[in-house]
């Protein structure tokens, strides 16, 4: 199915626009449990919407995609992070500490982080399916790098579930239809696929939306909703079980799809059901927001709804003072920024540049194309998103273009006095064929590798097939006097320029 250039600006305005009702109406609600009784926005706006850190990020994420385009990966993005983004609560505290200490994603997602299973990662989702509309299996790419500078597990479920659905929303318009594409993206005994089926099926069981709100809180507890100091004092709540600390993005993506669903496809009531089941409001209200604005384009949206906000951008969590970023103040800034993007995340196989007539055309995968499943890589060989999904958050990828390189930690990155520590390197080719690798670690005098600190053995590429070797190191720290410790892992291979360098950072867990 083809995109147009015309129908591609209506419905990214769509979607921005879409987000900033969302979240203008759900932000008086965020972080307060109870059911609220909310049918249009509770402040005045004078024509602006309020700003918002749902919002804000992606537009650090615009001006990374520009500068680097879709080589974007997630230590690019953890330097913008901690560069441009301000706060510190949560996880956005929790990966900024990791990345500032030399700790690089996936690690500094999960690493001594509270809120890795929170909801700050699924509420920037949208930068990246509007830059691959239509092609969830490149969306879910980069928001995969995204999450993981400061989420792990669910909360990293949670972007990928609706960077799949938003990217798909370009060419379906059917929920249950959008709901399974993002459903097979994630693993199917996570914690946000529980709550979607929980919401679905109270739903589909004849139960009211309050009813599927305490069902999706009991099925999966959260704490969000109580976080809040505030005077407006939420309902009795029952039986309604607390979750742990930072647990909070399988019950919020439940209340974004019970908004969804018992909005029954009319804008006005999706936004309101999802900011009247409280909890995470302004993220919940701001994802389904986009979703339909989306499907709707910006000519589907109420002017009821549109009019008291306008076409501006308000930020709130951005550095704006130092040099290196371009913020847009509208949407239509923003929509066009986008679009001029877009070419270079889409490719040339699916981005006719040269269509006759205004602008491009965008060639959209339709029908099953737009679920995850195995691409067939060589004779020998598929893989799958879910591949790069299961890789632990103690694996690093590193890609080094004619071959990758995974490093495995195996637990967090600690290092103990005298006691012997492993890591597994696997190194892949990206040639048709054969290499000679040499690896060298690079550690502090008088520690242990074994079975040694410089190795070289062959990386074989069979005919159509990918050639990978695995290589177990055992590192053992002594004479730790300091509280981190720098190594490295230089891979060259022999007879070309290309050197690897896959740098380790250990904290002394005795410090």
């Amino acid at each position: 199915m083809k995109l147009s250039f015309q129908e591609y600006k209506s419905k990214l305005e769509g979607c921005w626009l879409g987000k900033n009702i969302g979240g203008t109406l759900g932000a008086p609600f965020e972080c307060k449990r109870g059911v609220f009784d909310v049918s249009f926005y509770t402040q005045e706006l004078y024509g602006e919407p309020l700003p918002n850190d749902d919002l804000d990020l992606q537009l650090i994420w615009l001006n990374a995609a520009e500068k680097y385009g879709s080589a974007l990966n997630a230590q690019i993005l953890g330097e913008y992070w901690i560069s441009y983004i301000s706060p510190n609560m949560g996880e956005y505290g929790a990966g900024k500490n990791n990345l500032r200490a030399g700790i690089v994603p996936p690690l500094s997602g999960y690493n001594h982080n509270l809120y890795r299973d929170s909801n700050g990662a699924f509420i920037r989702s949208e930068i990246w399916a509007c830059l691959a509309p239509g092609h969830p299996e490149i969306a879910v790419k980069y928001a995969y790098e995204d999450a993981i500078v400061d989420h792990s597990h669910e909360g990293v479920y949670a972007e990928v579930f609706c960077a799949a659905i938003e990217s798909a929303a370009f060419v379906e318009s059917d929920t249950y239809r959008l709901i399974d594409i993002g459903l097979s993206y994630i693993p199917e005994d996570s914690g946000i696929a529980k709550a979607v089926h929980t919401a679905i099926h109270s739903y589909q069981s004849g139960a009211t939306w309050q009813e599927a709100r305490i069902h999706v809180l009991t099925a999966v507890p959260g704490s969000f909703g109580l976080l809040s100091t505030s005077a407006i004092q939420p309902q009795a709540e029952g039986d309604i079980p607390v979750g742990p600390i930072g647990y909070d993005a399988p019950s919020n993506v439940g209340i974004m799809i019970i908004g969804w669903l018992y909005g029954e496809g009319d804008f006005e009531k999706s936004i309101c059901i999802a900011t009247n089941c409280g909890e995470d409001a302004d993220c919940t209200a701001a994802t389904i927001g986009s979703i339909m604005g989306i499907i709707l384009g910006k000519e589907g949206l109420p002017a009821k709804w549109l009019d008291p906000i306008g076409d501006s951008i308000k930020t709130i969590t951005l550095n704006v003072c130092d040099q290196g970023t371009r913020i847009p103040s509208t949407v239509g800034e923003l929509t066009e920024r986008v679009m001029r993007l877009a070419p270079e995340f889409l490719g040339t196989e699916f981005c006719d540049l040269l269509h006759p007539g205004e602008g491009y055309l965008i060639e959209m995968n339709e029908g099953d194309q737009l679920l995850d499943h195995p691409v067939h890589i060589n004779a020998w060989k598929d893989r799958s998103f879910k591949d790069t999904l299961s890789l632990s958050p103690f694996t690093v990828k590193y890609d080094f273009t004619i071959f990758n390189a995974f490093l495995y930690y195996g637990q967090e990155p600690v290092v103990s006095e005298g006691k012997p520590r492993s890591f597994k390197l696997m190194i892949e080719n990206n040639l048709y064929m054969q290499q000679f690798i040499q690896v060298k670690w690079h550690v502090p005098t008088d520690w242990e590798v074994s079975p040694g600190a410089h190795l070289s053995f062959p990386l074989e590429h069979y005919h159509c097939n990918i050639g990978t070797t695995e290589i177990e190191f055992t590192v053992t720290g002594h004479q730790l006097t300091q509280p981190r410790y720098d190594l490295l892992i230089e891979v060259t291979s022999v007879g070309r320029p290309t050197k690897g360098i896959i740098p380790i950072v250990l904290m002394n867990n005795g410090y």
